[in-house]
């Protein structure tokens, strides 16, 4: 954007003026340059920032789990006092820095993804205004779904000989790609293209009050550039993409519904869901989530995080992330929706549901909170206080000697994991209060455990220092300390990220990610013994592999 530009637009007859408005004092207008890219440069930045910001920043910028980057911001407390900032008071040496090395608050350095250019670049393109994306009606979505496979000729009985039911469908990130590996062979059965970045993958699961035939068979991925894709695990690997449908511009989140019927997604970019045929991916409903906040605000970019089918209730849970608030969606009556909007706080992200069903607990990352919905009665059930940006990923479940049945998260701005009560009937005492914490090495996206083990696995990806990054730890179920820590890598450019047991919990599956050369089939699942801790093989020939979900549990709701 031209300086001229700047100056009409906020409607200035001088750069010096410009100079007054963002720094108090008038300054020679050569000090006051506005912040300029060649057009290859601003859209070449427009699509790095999409890929690796937008999902903590916003599309707008205006900030959720990661700070607000408008190039000036204002902001009045309810006492009245007035706040301002932005990254042009930031400026570009200092922007450089920070997408370079990282913040210890939850930020991972950027300089082992980007180059040098791209990074400086990047510091200048925030410093400029956001340029907002169009809108994506459901004439678009309608046109751009593509058929593969006719539902009418879908195998009968699994077409491979394998045990599909242990099989891992694997996002391979940056290749807009999903692995399927054979879990009792360790081999890599196809690679499925999938669209940019899948974020989520759902799979049609068992449900308490209705039916679905062969829960598991069918899944349902949604990538960060809104397309949806249905795979068929019993076809041969040639076919197992069978459709696709493009829900909007970026996205994060799927669901199928209990009865098997529907498939829903959630966009980013608009900000809206999308509730589609799950046989045909035909899309049937759009629903806005622009609206009003938990502060009596209007937010016009209300993301869609995590999407939910509840376990014993025919509704999707939807998180609208900048609204606080979790909307329980009955998809009884799809020509008259009901929705109940449940207040919370924000930021809602991700969550999981405990062992019995009822109870959706998810990461309000920005309030520094744990949201407990009663998808029962649909109400707001409690909130826990915890560490800074909790982010649980697909959580964890467990007993502990003390508490009783707990739960837990790793936190985006701490190292620290946070366990509090889940069982209100059981034990009311310690329900939906805080049980312990434990310190580990540095902040961290997933936790996850099983039935079966004795362990809580819980990574460090966030921290900034790349020895942390490529560690995880392992905490002891009975005593609450840190078991083991395990440097699953140190290959410069890589880190680990998320666990994944296997079918009977005696394997765990950890990610190798390649950051730095994503593209390329040098990513690994790094599989471990469960119960002794120790290295046993390794799935090679992955290409930036981050999330694994094992077909058995994710099925049957094994966290």
């Amino acid at each position: 954007m031209s300086l001229e530009r700047i100056t009409k637009r906020f409607g200035l007859g001088s750069v010096a003026s410009l100079a007054v408005l963002l720094t108090g004092v008038a300054l020679p207008a050569f000090a006051q340059e506005a912040p300029t890219l060649s057009p290859e440069a601003f859209e070449h930045s427009k699509e790095i920032y999409f890929q690796q910001c937008a999902g903590c920043h916003g599309v707008l910028r205006k900030g959720a789990t990661g700070k607000n980057l408008e190039p000036h911001w204002k902001k009045t407390a309810a006492d009245g006092t007035v706040t301002e900032g932005g990254t042009l008071q930031l400026g570009q040496e200092r922007l450089e820095k920070i997408i370079s090395f990282g913040t210890e608050g939850g930020m991972n350095n950027f300089s082992d993804i980007m180059s040098e250019q791209e990074i400086k670049d990047m510091a200048t393109y925030i410093q400029m205004d956001a340029p907002k994306p169009p809108e994506w009606s459901l004439e678009q979505m309608k046109a751009s779904r593509k058929v593969y496979v006719d539902p009418k000729d879908y195998p009968t009985e699994p077409l491979h000989g394998r045990n599909w039911e242990n099989f891992f469908v694997v996002i391979e990130r940056d290749v807009g790609k999903v692995a399927i590996v054979d879990g009792d062979t360790k081999e890599v059965v196809t690679h499925i293209p999938t669209g940019y970045a899948v974020h989520v993958i759902k799979a049609s699961e068992h449900h308490n009050t209705e039916h679905t035939e062969n829960p598991g068979r069918f899944w349902y991925t949604m990538g960060r550039d809104g397309k949806m894709t249905k795979i068929d695990l019993w076809q041969t690997p040639e076919k197992m993409l069978v459709a696709e449908v493009d829900i909007a511009h970026d996205a994060r989140d799927v669901a199928v519904s209990g009865d098997g019927k529907y498939v829903i997604g959630g966009g980013y970019w608009p900000p809206h869901f999308v509730i589609a045929d799950a046989e045909t991916m035909e899309p049937l409903k759009v629903v806005s989530t622009r609206g009003i906040n938990v502060d009596g605000n209007y937010v016009e970019e209300a993301r869609v995080a995590a999407i939910y089918t509840t376990p014993n209730e025919p509704t999707f849970l939807v998180a609208v992330k900048e609204l606080g608030q979790m909307w329980q969606v009955d998809y009884s009556d799809l020509d008259n929706l009901r929705i109940e909007a449940i207040n919370s706080a924000k930021f809602l992200h991700d969550g999981f549901f405990d062992t019995t069903g009822r109870y959706f607990q998810i990461a309000a990352n920005a309030s520094n909170k744990m949201v407990v919905v009663d998808t029962k009665d649909r109400k707001l059930e409690a909130m826990i206080d915890v560490g800074a940006l909790p982010h649980p990923g697909p959580g964890a479940n467990w007993d502990d000697p003390n508490c009783g049945p707990v739960a837990g998260t790793t936190h985006l701005g701490e190292g620290t994991v946070t366990v509090w009560g889940n069982d209100p009937e059981g034990h009311a005492d310690q329900a939906w209060k805080v049980c312990y914490t434990v310190e580990t090495d540095g902040p961290g996206l997933f936790i996850r455990t099983h039935p079966n083990s004795k362990y809580v696995w819980a990574d460090q990806t966030k921290h900034p220092d790349p020895e942390v990054q490529q560690s995880i730890q392992v905490i002891d179920k009975a005593t609450g300390e840190i078991a083991k820590t395990i440097q699953v890598t140190d290959e410069a450019g890589s880190a680990a990220v998320h666990f994944e047991f296997n079918k009977d919990g005696t394997e765990v599956w950890v990610s190798k990610w390649n950051m730095s050369d994503s593209k390329e089939p040098n990513g690994e699942m790094v599989i471990y013994d469960a119960e002794t801790l120790e290295e046993k093989a390794r799935v090679k020939g992955l290409y930036a592999p981050t999330g694994k979900f094992n077909v058995y549990n994710r099925t049957n709701h094994v966290t």
